[in-house]
């Protein structure tokens, strides 16, 4: 028996996939909060965060905690995560990753209150943990 060079190999579509167009359409949406009025914490963890060094262009890892006190807006988490994802790509220091979520999650739900902290993964013997307050 001989091997035959006749297989074809498939290899990947370069059209947008579905998953990233989400991504690039991703914007925070919100819907309103069912006890306004009520003082309550949400707590949401977001374990895989990603963004490009801007110095380096090497990939940084962290996990992003926002805790928030919401009003009027509660922030829908499928849409959350999309708009976390779309930081993959992105050039951006910690610094100023931790500060653009904060400012967007502010503008979309204007929560009484949210902090983010971005504890990026240790590399190069060093561990960053970032974190940023909103009170209204």
């Amino acid at each position: 028996m001989s091997n035959s060079s006749s297989e074809t190999v498939s290899q990947p579509s370069q059209e947008v996939k579905y998953g990233e167009r989400e991504i690039a359409e991703g914007q925070l949406i919100t819907f309103p909060n069912p006890r306004v009025g009520r003082r309550y914490d949400i707590n949401i963890t977001l374990p895989e965060f990603t963004c490009k060094c801007p110095f380096s262009g090497y990939p940084d890892f962290a996990t992003i905690y926002i805790t928030y006190v919401p009003d009027e807006r509660v922030v829908e988490l499928k849409a959350l995560k999309l708009y976390i994802n779309s930081y993959r790509d992105r050039y951006i220091s910690h610094e100023e990753s931790a500060n653009q979520i904060l400012d967007d999650f502010v503008a979309a739900c204007d929560p009484l209150e949210a902090t983010v902290k971005a504890d990026f993964t240790p590399r190069g013997n060093v561990h960053t943990v970032v974190e940023v307050r909103h009170t209204k």
